[in-house]
């Protein structure tokens, strides 16, 4: 009996419940064949006459009936043991809908944490600079009170002003940082779509500070359930066509595409651009950022023909949206070039550049770093094409610059890359240090030169694009 106990003991619960049901089956059977047996012998005992029905007949029925009731019992008892399976099923699948909340909430409260964390320390960095600005503004009141630096004062108002313009947060990175990945970048496209009439949540750019930084790290496993969580509790309470789920769509869409993985960063970048062109209208700021990101991502694909007119649109937005001489259009205007030129469209391509160094020189200074940046990408163009000449005087003035104040920096070998873009569309990267900016000169400007001279020509022509 002990050893048939401990092998019970060892089966599983489908195992038990599977018996369980053979047991019911068995026992229904039986009982089908002892209601047989019953009657039959009732019909024996009537079809007699009363003297000659015998006791054993009714011996028979009566241990018929117990054992009839006994088969009742035990099916009774299966049938409350099945309940209970399934009642302990039921309980089961709560406990692990239970746990999952609960890990959810852990991630959650690691979260807030270290969004606090990082508010403290920005807070401190504030104070000091508030402290800062305060020691400034009283040597300025003394220089101001003997009148000697007169003119110098509009000039650090100006710097201030344009220190308090990048203070607007934009929601994703763009190009000046090195990994695909990053922190968010300052930029007027936050600004543009606010005026649009739709202003970005602030837990979302909470929560994309954090999904950036997971990423940074290479912690896919977190970002991209942290995202997918978030983006089903935004449909469960605003619905799928609410802005704030494009929002989240670009975040996750930004994820995909720092793991390669574009046909999925693609597909939600459609469905965002899609809910935002029905929620806020076709002419939207957020709508000209969500077609730039996926003119990018379709560019990095090779995919350039279907990139272009998406890039267009955006530009057409943006043109009218922000103005024609805006930076963030001169960024755009950067990404057709390219995509233009990888189609060797060259002609284009220079009058893309061209308007881009203007509104960059015009709006921004000559000693910006987007200046240097739209130069060498167009010296590349015109390496393309064969025009040493002009790509000379190119390299020459941004090697002018360079020497006398340092700035950003173009990624290597005179390569044109992306313009920077807003919802996560970081582009082509690039390095922020002077060094490899005048390396990446100096190496472009050593190949024109070789060229000029004639030293290892290979080709008479100009190369295909791409």
């Amino acid at each position: 009996m002990s050893c048939m106990h401990c092998n019970v003991s060892m089966l599983s619960a489908e195992e038990i419940l599977c018996s369980t049901q053979q047991v019911i089956a068995g026992l229904e059977a039986l009982r089908g064949e002892n209601r047989s047996l019953l009657e039959s012998l009732q019909e024996a005992v009537e079809s007699r006459p009363a003297p000659e029905s015998g006791s054993v007949e009714q011996e028979k029925s009566s241990i018929i009936r117990q054992s009839l009731e006994r088969i009742e019992l035990g099916l009774s008892e299966a049938q409350v043991m099945m309940a209970l399976s399934a009642h302990l099923g039921s309980l089961e699948a709560e406990k692990q809908k239970l746990r999952a909340q609960v890990r959810r909430l852990c991630q959650e409260n690691q979260w807030l944490r270290d969004e606090l964390a990082g508010a403290q320390q920005r807070l401190q960095d504030r104070e000091q600079e508030v402290v800062t600005l305060e020691e400034q503004n009283r040597h300025l009141q003394f220089m101001s009170s003997i009148r000697k630096y007169d003119q110098e004062e509009p000039q650090l108002d100006d710097k201030d002003t344009s220190s308090n313009k990048e203070s607007l947060d934009d929601l994703f990175p763009t190009e000046d940082e090195e990994q695909s990945v990053s922190q968010p970048h300052h930029s007027s496209a936050a600004a543009a779509a606010q005026q649009g009439g739709y202003e970005i949540p602030a837990r979302l750019r909470t929560l994309h500070n954090l999904v950036i930084q997971y990423a940074s790290q290479g912690r896919y496993e977190v970002a991209v359930p942290l995202c997918k969580q978030a983006l089903e509790d935004l449909e469960k309470s605003s619905g799928h066509t609410h802005p704030d789920v494009a929002t989240m769509l670009n975040i996750l869409a930004l994820v995909y595409r720092d793991q390669n993985k574009y046909k999925e960063a693609a597909n939600l970048l459609n469905d965002a651009l899609e809910i935002r062109e029905k929620t806020l209208g076709v002419d939207h700021p957020a709508v000209a950022a969500t077609l730039n990101n996926l003119a990018v991502l379709y560019g990095k694909r090779g995919k350039y023909k279907e990139a272009e007119p998406l890039c267009k649109r955006a530009l057409e937005i943006r043109e009218k949206v922000l103005g024609t001489d805006h930076p963030d259009v001169a960024k755009q205007l950067n990404n057709l070039a390219l995509l233009c030129q990888n189609q060797g469209k060259y002609q284009e391509v220079e009058q893309y550049y061209e308007r881009a160094l203007h509104i960059y020189q015009s709006k921004l200074g000559p000693d910006d770093a987007n200046v240097a940046k739209t130069k060498n990408n167009l010296a590349s163009c015109y390496l393309k094409q064969g025009k040493y000449r002009q790509a000379e005087a190119l390299y020459k003035e941004i090697l002018t610059r360079a020497h006398e104040k340092e700035f950003g920096s173009v990624e290597g070998e005179g390569r044109p890359t992306w313009s920077g873009a807003e919802d996560g569309s970081s582009n082509l990267k690039r390095s922020g240090s002077f060094t490899k900016l005048r390396e990446s000169i100096r190496r472009s400007s050593e190949k024109l030169v070789r060229k000029l001279r004639g030293v290892g020509m290979e080709e008479t022509t100009p190369r295909n694009a791409g």
